[in-house]
């Protein structure tokens, strides 16, 4: 008997070390499947069931869920939020995988870093890694570079899906898009008539009093953009947003040297309509900010695996002075745009160095 709980001792050991290593062995810089990354949400939720749980709040056009990380300490008072989403365009696959990161690297700071702490007191996270779910699975199994959703086109149309970022509204329809439903940029049959754009819609429209800024994840161009699509149309907070984009874009080149353009989208790449950043803005929403992630045509959406942690990590620096810039101006009063900038660039830099070759 002595010799038999022995070994089943030692099978449980082996059991909960091989469970152990699994998780240690996520691979940050590679690409993941959408099981993988489901699977790897699983995980974190539970590693840190104090700080993270999943919410579902959708589904795609093939009724799979649509689910983000809430990331924060319970405080059981109303909090303020940050929304991240990643890859709304199934084919830019850079960009889940700084989502992913993103989480990792909030998630090892905080415990021993007194600013991070206090932001996740005083704001939520909301992290979407995929939001285009089933696009991103038909560019894993089938069509690599596919664009859109995989919702069909309107009767009488061959083709499939719709651009979610066409389909938001946000001058719905007038610039920067197409009615041909073959096109990639094709904004669907009505504005926000994609179930993805709805998701995002009424999740962060029920929010948007408490959500001080609006992070959506793409690629390429090394870029940051910011509302509006449309040359119409203006920020009422324009030059802020600039100096503050400006400031991240500084932050970025400081890790490996690229250079980030920052501007409106007429300004720096094309005008269009419909994109959830914009959506966000219009919505009140006071800093809403595109990011293009790596690299600038050389292998456009196809960035090779060995380019993700140098991208992920002069993305997070340039997400992470946004953040502590919206923070401190929200909670300390910085009215001050020159003084807060300078307290987040601070901030940003002891972070990063904080964190800088640390692993889950």
């Amino acid at each position: 008997m002595l010799n038999s709980a022995a070994l089943g001792f030692v099978v449980l050991l082996s059991a909960v070390e091989a469970a152990t290593n699994e998780r240690v062995k996520y691979d940050y810089y590679k690409y993941h499947s959408m099981p993988e990354i489901s699977k790897w949400m699983t995980q974190i939720a539970q590693d840190h069931s104090d700080v993270v749980t999943i919410m579902d709040y959708g589904q795609t056009y093939e009724k799979r869920n649509i689910s983000l990380l809430k990331i924060g300490l319970s405080t059981g008072e109303k909090k303020k939020a940050i929304w991240m989403d990643c890859g709304i365009h199934a084919r830019e696959w850079i960009a889940p995988a700084f989502c992913q990161y993103f989480v990792r690297q909030i998630l090892q700071t905080y415990r021993t870093d007194p600013k991070m702490e206090e932001m996740m007191k005083k704001m939520d996270f909301y992290v979407t890694p995929v939001l285009n779910v089933d696009g991103y699975i038909f560019s894993w199994n089938t069509t690599r570079l596919w664009r859109k959703n995989r919702s069909p086109g309107p009767p009488g149309c061959k083709c499939d899906g719709t651009d979610l970022n066409r389909n938001f509204d946000a001058n719905w329809g007038t610039v920067g898009v197409s009615s041909d439903c073959c096109t990639e940029i094709y904004g669907g049959s009505a504005r926000v008539s994609e179930p993805e754009a709805q998701a995002v819609t009424e999740f962060v429209g029920s929010r948007k009093d408490d959500i001080l800024c609006f992070l959506t994840i793409h690629s390429y161009g090394q870029l940051l953009l910011i509302p509006y699509g449309n040359p119409n149309f203006i920020a009422p907070n324009h030059d802020e947003l600039m100096e503050v984009g400006l400031a991240a874009a500084e932050a970025i080149k400081a890790v490996h040297g690229k250079s980030y353009r920052v501007g409106t989208s007429p300004a720096v790449l094309y005008a269009n309509s419909g994109s959830s950043r914009d959506w966000a803005r219009m919505q009140g929403i006071p800093f809403a900010y595109t990011f293009e992630l790596r690299d600038n045509g050389t292998f456009g959406f196809e960035l090779p695996e060995d380019q993700i942690q140098p991208t992920c990590e002069e993305a997070y620096r340039g997400a992470l002075h946004i953040v502590n810039y919206v923070h401190d101006k929200t909670f300390k009063g910085m009215v001050d745009g020159a003084v807060a900038t300078a307290a987040a660039a601070l901030w940003t830099v002891l972070l990063a160095v904080g964190v800088t070759g640390a692993s889950m």
